[in-house]
């Protein structure tokens, strides 16, 4: 079989090329092997990526059993909960375009005859697949696993719960041993935290549309079985090298459709609509906000993850994992039981014998918690792009809310009136100029979102943004509006008490303007100076595409 690595290995006239990799150690056995790539994104900054080094020893003693030799090379990866609220946060979203175009580098530079992804955490797996959908070679995720949830008490809890913690605090409803009980116990060990996060959100779609093995969205982190997971990893990519079954084998349209499925029964962080169009864009499917919708009214939800529900992922995990909520929706034909997966079996292979083993966790497809999807796009004159809103997580008497807009140029001036009590109960909190342009790098607005969450408000007011949420944040959180502030979108027209109203069942968002008055502020309107001017955030700023897009460079 001709390998691409062949172009470094074999011929008189590589051997220099051979020389070198005989400076690092390796034997004429191995250079003889296919070389596969195992991208590890391990660092002692991430808790879901502390223990990825030992993942990727488990992966990389699976590829030399099935006959491979593994390479290891490094990812970066931004932790997010760490960045949260300060200008660390611009690099998050952006930093999933620079590890796309590290997988792109490293794995074309040397001639990796096939991939092997170790992520866990929020940009990281978006990141790294679209690298492997760009160059399209042989596949596999072997994702870190999940946090176990922490406890305080009785309760079951996760970093969620503790940025709403802080919230409570500023508000006087619990004291500072209270919020040292919540900071010391709710993340316990190492892992992806603990709920329906972006992280956790983002493994679960990477099985879901079939590049990861059965079990790599939900067993824990800490468990000997993903270990186990990890190795079958490392030797199930030298048996897609042999029937060469590459990503966009896998990221087909009915693939695509499949995950936006599992996304809707699961609940996922609004983030994952973000990075599964930019998945699609890579692998060169087209997909857009009306089929996301179509799908999300289709679906019924069937998990109330955290923070939506009081579960975690290790409950989702006992329930039978992906493959018993795949299991629940084969009963009314809402997948593609055809598609090709990385097990090199079609996913109705893969499902025989799953069940849902927990139906207090995974609902019945005839007992769901609603019949409309968990992920809702709302479109009207303040987001003519589309915006997006967790809808799973947001209260019944929020569902429809008309109320004043206060208005804010940035995540600092809003996350310091909310703190100092400045919010009231039926406003609707706008933070424009945070898109991914705008930003730039479009910000997660966690902070905010949970501290009205904290101070009981979450229930009470809404929260309108071009930048982006937390799979962590909950309420009426609508964020992505499209066009963003910096690009001129109706967001930046919004005055203060303009009357903003909210139909999310409609799949309606709208500022109570008329037009004639919108054109009229659009005629003195100038948009807010560039928050950077140089590294490279800068460079982001430039090339950033739109929201609706999936905010690739372009």
């Amino acid at each position: 079989m001709e390998l691409r690595s062949h172009q470094v290995t074999k011929g008189v006239e590589r051997a220099p090329n051979r020389s070198l990799f005989y400076a690092m150690g390796y034997t004429e056995e191995e250079l003889s092997r296919p070389l596969v790539g195992v991208v590890s994104a391990h660092s002692e900054i991430v808790p879901g990526h502390i223990h990825l080094d030992k993942i990727a020893e488990a992966v990389k003693a699976g590829i030399r059993m099935a006959g491979g030799t593994p390479i290891m090379v490094p990812a970066i990866g931004v932790c997010d909960g760490i960045a949260m609220g300060h200008d660390g946060m611009r690099y998050s979203l952006a930093s999933r375009e620079l590890i796309a175009d590290s997988v792109e580098t490293m794995a074309n530079a040397h001639c990796f005859d096939a991939l092997v992804l170790v992520p866990n955490c929020d940009k990281i797996v978006p990141g790294m697949i679209m690298g492997a959908a760009r160059i399209n070679i042989p596949a596999i995720v072997a994702s870190g696993g999940p946090m176990l949830a922490g406890k305080v008490g009785e309760r079951e809890v996760s970093l969620s719960v503790l940025f709403e913690a802080a919230g409570a605090k500023k508000a006087n409803l619990i004291d500072d041993a209270e919020l040292a009980e919540f900071e010391n116990n709710s993340c316990p060990g190492c892992g992806s935290c603990s709920g329906m996060y972006t992280a956790n959100s983002m493994n679960c779609l990477s099985e879901a549309i079939g590049l990861a093995l059965p079990g790599n969205g939900t067993i824990p982190a800490v468990y000997s079985q993903r270990i186990q997971l990890a190795k079958k990893s490392g030797m199930k990519i030298m048996e897609l090298i042999e029937k060469d079954i590459k990503p966009r084998d896998i990221l087909t349209p009915e693939s695509f459709r499949n995950a936006l499925c599992a996304e809707m029964a699961l609940g996922c962080s609004t983030n994952s609509v973000l990075h599964l169009l930019a998945i699609a864009h890579e692998a060169e499917v087209k997909l857009d906000l009306e089929l996301i919708n179509e799908i999300s009214n289709l679906v019924p939800n069937l998990c109330h993850l955290a923070p939506a529900g009081e579960a975690h992922i290790q409950d989702l995990n006992e329930a039978g994992g992906i493959s018993a909520l795949y299991s629940e929706l084969a009963k009314k034909g809402f997948l593609n039981l055809d598609v090709i997966t990385a097990t090199g079996t079609t996913l109705g292979e893969n499902l025989k014998g799953a069940f849902n083993k927990r139906p207090d966790i995974i609902r019945p497809i005839d007992n769901p918690y609603s019949e409309n999807g968990g992920i809702a796009i709302l479109w009207g004159n303040i987001a003519k792009d589309g915006c997006v809103v967790k809808r799973s997580a947001v209260a019944p008497q929020m569902m429809r809310h008309t109320g004043p807009a206060r208005v804010f140029d940035s995540e600092e001036e809003a996350i310091e009136v909310i703190y100092k009590g400045g919010i009231n109960s039926g406003d609707v909190v706008v933070i424009r100029y945070e898109g991914p342009k705008g930003g730039p790098g479009m910000r997660e607005m966690l902070n905010p979102t949970s501290a009205l969450a904290g101070m009981k408000l979450d229930k009470e007011v809404a929260l309108v943004t071009d930048g982006r949420f937390s799979g962590a944040s909950r309420g009426a959180s609508i964020g992505h509006v499209s066009p963003e502030a910096a690009e001129g979108g109706n967001i930046a027209l919004i005055k203060e008490n303009d009357l903003i109203e909210i139909d999310i069942p409609a799949n309606r968002i709208n500022v109570k303007v008329s037009d004639e008055e919108l054109n009229l502020r659009r005629s003195t309107f100038k948009p807010k100076e560039p928050v950077v001017t140089k590294g490279w955030l800068a460079r982001y700023s430039r090339l950033a595409g739109s929201a609706n897009t999936g905010a690739v460079m372009i």
